[in-house]
């Protein structure tokens, strides 16, 4: 698969796991956070609005790596 694949398939995998953990994020901050104090409020957005870093850093690495096609054709990144 050559890399304007990878990155046209990466997007849209990209835009709708952002989706799915937007709303996953506001499931869970109605449940838990009406009875949590400020303090607990904020640790919830620190982390749930850093986590989704970490699988999207594997997707943006696998975009970013020349295909079989690409290696093939000698083309460079």
């Amino acid at each position: 698969m050559s890399m304007r694949w990878k990155k046209l398939i990466g997007i849209f995998v990209l835009l709708a796991f952002l989706a799915v953990y937007v709303l996953l994020v506001m499931r869970a901050a109605v449940a838990i956070l009406p009875e949590a104090g400020r303090i607990a409020e904020f640790f919830f957005y620190a982390i749930a609005g850093m986590a989704w870093v970490v699988p999207v850093r594997y997707l943006i690495v696998w975009m970013n790596t020349p295909g079989r096609v690409d290696r093939e054709r000698g083309e460079h990144v």
